[in-house]
C-alpha cells in the first residue's frame, strides 16, 4: 500500500468512527414530537353543546373527529379534523342551511351516503354547528396533510402535490 493510500484510508476510518460516535451519542434522544396537530378555538360550552348535537345527528356514522369514527360504519366522508382551517364559519353555516348541500360541495358518494340537509334544524343549531366546526383548526405544519386528505376524499383522485391542487384554487372556498 502506498503512503497516499494509507492517508486516504486513515481519513475514511476517522470519518466512520466520528459518524458512529455521533450516532451512538444521539441514539434515543427525543427528536421533538410536534404534538397533536388538531385543536379547537371554541369555548368549552360551545364544544360541549356542539359535541352533543354532533352525536345526536349521527355525524360520526360517516365522519371522523379527533381521529375517532364509528367502527361499525364506513362511509368515505371527509374527516372533520382541521375543517375550520379549510372552511369559514359563514361557509359552513350556508352549507348546513342548504336544502341541497351537494349544490355547494358536490359529492362523489352514492346518494344514500351523501351529506344530508340540515336546513330543517333551527337556525341556532345550524349556527352552533358552523361555529364549532369553524373552530376545529390544524397547526400550520399539518395543513397540507388536511388539504390532501380532503382533496382525495372529495375527488377520488390522488393529491397532485404540495400546496393547493392546480385544478382547484382552494379546497377551502371561504367565500
Amino acid at each position: 500500500m502506498k503512503k497516499g493510500e494509507r492517508w486516504l484510508f486513515a481519513a475514511i476510518g476517522v470519518l466512520v468512527v466520528v459518524g458512529v460516535a455521533r450516532g451512538v451519542m444521539n441514539y434515543g434522544k427525543d427528536r421533538g414530537d410536534p404534538g397533536i396537530p388538531f385543536y379547537s378555538t371554541a369555548p368549552k360550552n360551545v364544544q360541549r353543546q356542539a359535541s352533543d348535537l354532533y352525536r345526536d345527528l349521527g355525524c360520526r356514522d360517516c365522519h371522523s373527529l379527533w381521529g375517532t369514527r364509528n367502527i361499525m360504519q364506513f362511509v368515505p366522508a371527509p374527516s372533520l379534523d382541521g375543517i375550520g382551517s379549510l372552511r369559514s364559519e359563514e361557509w359552513l353555516y350556508r352549507y348546513f342551511s342548504a336544502e341541497n348541500p351537494q349544490a355547494i360541495l358536490p359529492s362523489r358518494l352514492k346518494k344514500k351516503y351523501r351529506m344530508p340537509s340540515y336546513a330543517y334544524l333551527p337556525e341556532a343549531k345550524r349556527r352552533l354547528l358552523a361555529r364549532y366546526f369553524a373552530s376545529l383548526k390544524v397547526k400550520d405544519w399539518y395543513l397540507d396533510e388536511v388539504r390532501k386528505a380532503e382533496y382525495e376524499k372529495l375527488t377520488g383522485k390522488p393529491w397532485p402535490g404540495h400546496g393547493r391542487p392546480a385544478d382547484k384554487p382552494s379546497t377551502g372556498d371561504r367565500r
